[in-house]
C-alpha cells in the first residue's frame, strides 16, 4: 500500500463563509478517527478558494472516507485527486 494524498478544491456555499476555518472542527475532530488518516493541511487560495490535502496510509482508506463525509461546500466546485507519496520530510 502506498500513502497517498488526497488533494481537494471547492469553493464555499454563499454564506457560509465567515467563520469557515472556526467551524471545522467536526471535521478536524472527525478525520483523525478515520481508519489510515495521517494528517491535513488546509488552505485558502488568493482566489477565495479552498484546498484541503489529507495525507493516507493508502488510496482504498481515502476513498472509504471520502464516502462518509459531510461538508459545507458547494458540491459543483469540488475537484478531487490523488497521489501517491513519492517524498515525506
Amino acid at each position: 500500500m502506498a500513502e497517498t494524498l488526497e488533494i481537494v478544491s471547492f469553493r464555499l456555499k454563499p454564506g457560509t463563509e465567515a467563520d469557515f476555518v472556526g467551524n471545522n472542527g467536526v471535521v478536524s475532530d472527525w478525520l483523525p478517527r478515520q481508519p489510515g488518516f495521517l494528517s491535513r493541511h488546509l488552505g485558502q487560495r488568493e482566489d477565495g478558494s479552498w484546498v484541503d490535502v489529507v495525507r493516507w496510509r493508502s488510496l482504498e482508506q481515502a476513498q472509504e472516507a471520502a464516502q462518509r463525509i459531510v461538508a459545507e461546500i458547494e458540491p459543483a466546485s469540488v475537484e478531487t485527486t490523488h497521489a501517491n507519496v513519492a517524498l515525506s520530510s
